[in-house]
């Protein structure tokens, strides 16, 4: 019923073939407990974790919120997951059917000095089990986190990734996954280490912690505090990075539009913009099970006309 056919949204990138270019984000089947279950939902790729070495809790509940009047979510999760472990022994146990992304991030507990071993553990044994990698360096919700978007720190965890890769047998495309508050100073650096290193995309964006223009009472945003704001009020701003990156690279470099595409309207824009490929999910959580659907029916409308 979710899944209708869509040959003529069928793509290559970064050597994988995707059926359609609507995938789930990074953050909702956290451990790899129900990927094919989401695939049955229509999405042509599902991005898993984000994964850290060892097991950790997260922050304390409650820690995800619903601003219904702006189609918003704020959470702080804090990166609550099994660990890469778990995640390994349920993608040998179910056999994935989609196509799957690990995205990895240091554990809470690792000062940063310590981040590129942390990165190092979870790609290293989720390797032969996903198609690509996406390196999480962005998540607001990680006290200190956002400061490995530094140029200095994010290549020595990207030399430290892109060495480890060549003694394995497969390719497997890693992409990094940037923060929409950065300056375009700062993404012009990371755009620049990107080209250089071996690095064979970028996901644009992650969640924001700017509450700029909410309709909900201020009173209700300073209760739910601190935490990444994810859905359309992120649209606009995701969508000019987007652009700005393409535009940037002169269409060379694969991009992962994610933030805010509340209709499938917004999906078309977001690939008109220049991303390869999109991901939803407070779209998914606002809009119901055929979200997906509603989506790939109107892009395969505009390709028929194009």
């Amino acid at each position: 019923m979710f899944r209708p056919k869509s040959p003529l949204l069928e793509r290559e990138v970064m050597g994988i073939k995707f059926p359609n270019p609507v995938g789930f984000a990074a953050g909702f089947d956290k451990n790899g407990e129900m990927y094919n279950e989401l695939s049955d939902f229509g999405f042509g790729f599902v991005e898993i974790g984000s994964v850290t070495p060892n097991e950790q809790p997260g922050n304390p509940k409650p820690r995800i919120f619903r601003l219904v009047e702006d189609n918003a979510i704020i959470n702080r999760m804090g990166i609550n997951n099994k660990g890469v472990k778990y995640t390994v022994s349920r993608l040998k146990d179910q056999k994935p059917r989609v196509i799957i992304g690990g995205n990895i991030i240091k554990s809470t507990t690792s000062s940063n000095d310590k981040a590129p071993l942390d990165y190092e553990k979870s790609f290293a044994q989720l390797y032969d089990f996903v198609d690509y990698f996406v390196v999480n360096v962005s998540c607001p919700n990680v006290k200190g986190l956002t400061k490995l978007q530094d140029i200095t720190s994010l290549s020595e965890i990207v030399d430290k990734l892109t060495t480890l890769r060549k003694y394995f047998d497969d390719y497997r495309p890693i992409l990094l996954k940037v923060s929409p508050d950065l300056t375009y100073e700062q993404l012009d650096e990371i755009i620049e280490l990107i080209l250089i290193s071996g690095l064979d995309g970028i996901v644009a964006t992650n969640t924001t912690t700017t509450r700029d223009g909410l309709k909900t009472f201020r009173e209700r945003v300073e209760f739910v505090g601190e935490g990444g704001l994810s859905g359309a009020p992120l649209f606009s701003k995701s969508l000019e990075m987007v652009r700005y990156i393409n535009k940037k690279t002169n269409g060379q470099l694969p991009i992962i539009g994610v933030g805010g595409i509340m209709t499938p309207a917004q999906a078309q824009e977001m690939l008109d913009a220049g991303a390869s490929l999109i991901q939803i999910y407070t779209g998914f959580i606002y809009n119901g099970p055929g979200f997906v659907r509603s989506i790939i029916r109107h892009l395969s409308k505009r390709s028929k006309l194009c």
